[in-house]
């Protein structure tokens, strides 16, 4: 695993089996706007994997990892660095995440799959 430029998406140092076909951060939602006029919103990011195509092995990693941290436990995620102006990947820690979503079985694959990271610090 290699953060900086040259990085790749991992969780827990280990890189994932098969890198996403796209990534994205999530777009944060407005609580309110404070008494000065400006919006307040949560200290916390997401961040959004998807595969159009992803063998079972790969996405059996996606699962376990899941499990693994779905009830109390949190796990360290790299990610492209928000707000960077290169494609520059950075490690964030204390992450969680929704259930994997995933689509039909297509010769052996699995169509459609999103994961979704949530509890990222930017700061």
């Amino acid at each position: 695993m290699t953060t900086g430029y040259s990085g790749t998406y991992a969780f827990d140092g280990t890189t994932l089996l098969l890198q996403p076909t796209k990534g994205k951060w999530g777009t944060r939602k407005e609580y309110g706007i404070d008494g000065n006029g400006h919006p307040i919103y949560p200290s916390v990011r997401e961040f959004e994997f998807t595969w159009g195509l992803m063998g079972t092995d790969a996405a059996k990693q996606l699962i376990d990892k899941y499990k693994a941290v779905s009830s109390t436990g949190t796990f360290s995620v790299d990610l492209p660095e928000y707000g960077n102006v290169g494609f520059v990947f950075k490690t964030y820690t204390g992450a969680t995440m929704l259930e994997p979503e995933v689509g039909e079985y297509f010769q052996g694959y699995i169509t459609d799959v999103k994961l979704t990271v949530t509890n990222i610090r930017n700061t």
